[in-house]
This record gives structure tokens, C-alpha cells and sequence, in this order.
């Protein structure tokens, strides 16, 4: 059985309007990753040194990743030299193949939030402003509603104009409750005032937002830190998910920040928003084969449901569905 077909009928058992939704929101980079490889392969005969050049070039383009090109590539040859390919054609499912394996063997491939059995699951949000950080937390607190927890909202974020105010907004609209103080207090304090009002009230989740300011590193560190510390004494182990909110659309610049939050604090999970509006879709793999970070949620558009636990065949089958679905 052909690996598309083989895809075809994971996907197919998996739910249709999470795959519908991986299609729709990686159109954009199907767009442009898929149509450049139709092209390339229309134009050669034979795959050859030239053929990998420019596939190179392509998957550079679409922000795979320089080291990740590099590795794909070879490994892409020696799946060619070993199954004697010679028909351009026959490159396309080698090509989906490889994607996935390199993903899944950067570590860890579960995507799973680390939700506990008992007690209470802290999470704790970091990334820079304007990546989208505040409406992720609102989509995740509905999304973890609908999976029946009780979901609380901590006002970390104490130093960004409004920051405070959009979560209470978003607090409203999913019908769960924003622990805050007022502006400039200590995010620290905050943190503990949540976590006490968590326990209080037996949440199942306690969601922390947190300031984005990376003018001044060691300022960051030591403030991520300080929440951190506090997290943790009130609750042993927590928080249990460090979550990184990076904006897809800024390509190369996320994971200048993604290193930089690496740095800082212990980052367990990428949470990459605005997917659906790049057509640079590939840094999902540059992002887990570089810093071996999994990739655990999506943001493939820009409804309250469109938060999506990543997956790494329906990431691959967004990237080539047509060709996924014209297989027989």
C-alpha cells in the first residue's frame, strides 16, 4: 500500500472536521509549498542533483529550516538511491513520508497537554505581544470547558496597556473567572492570589497569562522565574506546562523568540498561532527539529473552536491534500 493511501486512511479515521480544518487553515502554505513542488516535478525528468537543488530552495523558502533542509534532503536521496526512483512523481509521498519521520523522532511526538488526574494542572503563558498570546488562552480555557473542566484565568500580564481588561473580556465570552489585580501589580502576587482562588473553588485548570516584554532579557528571566517559584511552592510539580505562543505569519523572527523563551524558562510546548495566515508553514518542523519543542496546539483560523492539538499526519495531509485525496 502507497504511503498516501496509508495516510488517507489514518485521516480518514480520525475526526473529518479536525481534518477539514488542518486543510482549510495550511491552504495558504499548500499553496505555495505543494503548487512549487507540482511545478518542479512537471519540469523534470529524472531526479537528479539539479531536482534537489531546487527542492531545496522550496522548503527553505517555506521557512523548513535551514538545518531541517539540509537533513531532509539527504535523507531524501538515499530513500531515492534505495527505491530506485527515477519518475519525479514518485517523490511527492517520499517526500510526505520524511516530513513526518522528522518530526516524530525530534522526541516525544505526543501533543498532549499535561493535564493531571488529581489536583489542580497549572499553565503558564509566555511569548512576546502581539503573537496572538491572550486569545490563545481564551480559545484553550473554552476548548478544555468543552472537555468538562472547570477552568480558571489568571491576569499575569500586569504591565501591558489593556492586557488585563482582554482577558476578563475573554473571561466573559467562554463563562469562566479572571483572578486579577490592578495594573503594574506584581505579577508574582497575582500568580499566588489565582492559584489560592483555584483551590478554593476545585478548578481542574488554572491558566496564567504572562507579560511579553523581551526588550530586556535578564528582566524577563528573573520575573519568569519569580512566578514560577511562587507556582510551584503552592502547587508541588506545577506548573505543569510551560506553553510558548509564537505568531506562524513571522516566520524565522519566531524562532528567534522561541530560543530566547527557551533561555528563559522551561518551555514544554509550542503553541503556534495565525497558521492558517502564512504561507510558510514549514516552521512547525523547523521549530521541532532545531529546538525539540513539540508543537502542541494550532491556530488554524480565527473561530473560538479553531484551536486545534497539533498532529503530524494531518499537518502532512494539509500540506498535500489533493494529492492525498486523488490517490486510489
Amino acid at each position: 500500500m502507497s504511503f498516501f493511501k496509508r495516510l488517507k486512511e489514518k485521516i480518514t479515521s480520525q475526526t473529518d472536521t479536525v481534518t477539514e480544518k488542518f486543510k482549510d487553515g495550511l491552504s495558504k502554505t499548500r499553496d505555495n509549498f505543494s503548487g512549487k513542488v507540482n511545478d518542479l516535478v512537471a519540469r523534470y525528468r529524472k531526479v537528479d542533483e539539479d531536482f534537489f537543488e531546487e527542492l531545496e530552495e522550496i522548503l527553505i523558502q517555506a521557512d523548513v529550516g535551514f538545518d531541517t533542509v539540509m537533513t531532509l534532503v539527504e535523507e531524501l536521496k538515499m530513500e531515492v538511491k534505495r527505491k530506485n526512483i527515477q519518475d519525479p512523481k514518485e517523490v511527492h509521498a517520499v517526500i510526505s513520508e520524511k516530513l513526518i519521520d522528522i518530526y516524530e523522532r525530534a522526541g516525544e511526538s505526543s501533543a498532549d497537554l499535561n493535564i493531571q488526574d488529581d489536583g489542580l494542572t497549572v499553565m503558564l503563558f509566555v511569548g512576546v505581544n502581539g503573537v496572538g498570546k491572550t486569545t490563545t488562552i481564551g480559545k484553550l480555557a473554552h476548548k478544555l470547558k468543552g472537555e468538562g473542566k472547570k477552568v480558571m484565568l489568571a491576569a499575569g500580564d500586569t504591565f501591558r496597556a489593556g492586557a488585563i481588561e482582554q482577558l476578563e473580556v475573554w473571561g466573559e465570552r467562554v463563562g469562566v473567572e479572571v483572578i486579577k489585580q490592578g495594573a503594574g501589580s506584581d505579577p508574582a502576587a497575582v500568580m499566588f492570589d489565582a492559584v489560592q482562588a483555584a483551590k478554593s473553588r476545585k478548578a481542574d485548570v488554572l491558566i496564567c497569562d504572562t507579560a511579553g516584554r523581551l526588550q530586556n532579557k535578564v528582566n524577563l528571566m528573573k520575573e519568569l522565574e519569580k512566578v514560577k517559584r511562587v507556582i510551584e511552592r503552592e502547587v508541588p510539580g506545577a506548573p505543569h506546562e510551560v506553553l510558548l505562543a509564537l505568531d506562524a505569519t513571522t516566520g524565522q523572527n519566531a524562532m528567534v523568540q522561541a530560543k530566547t523563551f527557551k533561555e528563559a524558562t522551561n518551555v514544554t510546548g509550542i503553541v503556534l498561532t495565525k497558521l492558517d495566515g502564512t504561507a510558510k508553514g514549514g516552521i512547525v518542523l523547523a521549530i521541532r527539529n532545531e529546538l525539540e519543542i513539540p508543537v502542541k496546539l494550532v491556530g488554524l483560523g480565527e473561530k473560538m473552536d479553531d484551536l486545534q492539538t497539533f498532529n503530524a499526519e494531518q499537518y502532512v495531509y494539509g500540506l498535500f491534500a489533493e494529492m492525498v485525496e486523488a490517490e486510489e
